[in-house]
């Protein structure tokens, strides 16, 4: 095992460029996710990593091994990854034990190895029973674990997965995230995950990479992109943020209630500053700031409301009931982190 390093990775098709100077290191063992809307050169990023595309500038290297750079590419085979695709890319002419088995057949492991690394690799994953089986007579989580399996029985260091959910309802979403978490935790190896779902990011991966327009944004813990974000745009992108401009000393980080509310009573005197407020740290309260409710959306277990200040600017917020458009009602804000001027 070792760690993953991207060092100044670009890549151009002619004169267009989808991944510009991306420095990532991916510690050993590490769950990643590459995170970013549709374009954002996540997906190209994967396929570097892969092989299966070859990069304009910069370097990659597993630990200390060079995989590429300018001039020298290893091929995909050789790299020590398996893959799993979007669409399982399984053979439907071959039964689930045919398809995890490939692998080895192309190694040469053969007879009473091949059977038995095969059948550990169906155990992990739950689906021994269904080794005679044809793909075709799966459901989709089902052959999603195939696909799985076919990567678990080569041992890679590093497993790339391209947005693995994205054909899958979301109750079965659910089920194989947990399947993954297994998954990367029996077999240690250091997981790339692509995926434009910031929840299912959150949700899955130790350490998140955030990328627009090719370029990577931020990168660090679930945590502390949610509570910390570089700037508007990620804040933005990650999870519902309401960001407010007030007039708080630009030295401090963190606010709390007294804070925000002292900044937002103070009008437009001083320098102003965005800060980030989550929608639960919003809370409708009768001795608070005055606020108008916009809307009010019902959404299961919660309401989301929108509610405009009396300054202009709007805040979404949760509330456990419904409240009335154009309803005048209090608001408290609990907790903001000041964003960075990037």
């Amino acid at each position: 095992m070792a760690e993953l390093k991207l060092e100044r990775l670009c890549k151009a098709f002619g004169d267009q460029f989808v991944v510009r100077d991306l420095d990532l290191t991916i510690p050993e063992g590490a769950f990643t996710a590459l995170l970013g809307p549709s374009g954002c050169g996540k997906t190209t990023t994967l396929r570097i990593l892969a092989g299966l595309e070859h990069l304009s500038s910069g370097r990659l290297l597993l630990g200390e091994r060079l995989l590429a750079d300018d001039r020298v590419h290893m091929p995909p085979e050789t790299r020590d990854m398996g893959m799993v695709f979007q669409s399982y890319a399984l053979w439907p002419h071959m039964t689930v034990a045919e398809n995890v088995g490939y692998p080895l057949k192309l190694r040469k492991v053969n007879g009473a190895a091949r059977h038995k690394q095969v059948m550990d690799a169906l155990e992990v994953v739950e689906l021994a029973a269904y080794a005679g089986r044809s793909p075709q007579e799966l459901s989709g989580g089902q052959r999603q674990r195939v696909a799985l399996a076919r990567c678990l029985v080569s041992e890679p260091q590093v497993v790339l997965l391209d947005e693995p959910l994205a054909n899958l309802d979301r109750h079965l979403r659910a089920t194989m995230e947990q399947t993954f978490r297994d998954f990367h935790r029996r077999t240690g190896a250091t997981f790339v995950y692509v995926t434009h779902d910031q929840a299912e990011a959150m949700a899955l991966a130790s350490h998140i990479a955030v990328m627009n327009k090719g370029e990577l944004m931020q990168w660090g813990a679930p945590q502390t992109l949610y509570q910390h974000p570089n700037n508007a745009w990620v804040a933005g992108f990650i999870g519902k943020g309401n960001i407010v401009s007030l007039a708080v000393h630009p030295d401090i980080q963190d606010f709390d209630s007294v804070q925000l509310h002292n900044g937002l009573a103070s009008g437009h005197d001083g320098p102003r500053q965005q800060v980030l407020i989550r929608p639960e740290h919003v809370q409708v309260a009768e001795n608070g700031l005055a606020a108008t409710v916009e809307s009010c959306i019902f959404q299961g277990e919660r309401y989301l409301l929108t509610l405009r200040l009396m300054d202009g600017q709007t805040l979404s917020a949760f509330h456990p009931a419904p409240l009335r458009e154009q309803q005048r009602t209090g608001v408290r804000l609990l907790q903001g982190w000041r964003l960075s001027d990037d």
